[in-house]
């Protein structure tokens, strides 16, 4: 099931409904039993989601209803998916700055020549 996202900053309750054809209770329920679903309040006290929640709902979506998990299960998955992302990440940036100190280090050897 793919689903497009509009290009949008921030979607309301209902335009998210339709998107991951749910009931607008269902979304409030999810943002009790899910931490990744944090929208944002409206002055009028409206929930406003982000693109991040829109994608995180779909995903909830496909997991409890296509693919049979259970609330507790697809919310064990979310963590899981989330320490291996931030594993990821993690050595991405070690990468990252490792190359960055080499390159810094080969600068400095070239100043020093010159000096």
């Amino acid at each position: 099931m793919s689903v497009e996202i509009p290009d949008k900053l921030y979607f309301k309750i209902g335009e998210v409904s339709k998107l991951a054809s749910v009931a607008p209770h269902v979304l409030r329920f999810w943002e009790g039993e899910f931490n990744e679903i944090q929208p944002k309040r409206a002055n009028s006290n409206q929930r406003l989601y982000r693109r991040d929640d829109v994608k995180v709902i779909l995903q909830i979506k496909s997991l409890l209803h296509e693919q049979g998990y259970t609330i507790s299960g697809a919310r064990k998955y979310l963590s899981e998916q989330k320490k291996v992302r931030e594993t990821l990440q993690a050595v991405t940036d070690s990468t990252y700055l490792k190359t960055i100190k080499k390159e810094l280090l080969a600068v400095k050897d070239m100043l020093q020549e010159k000096s």
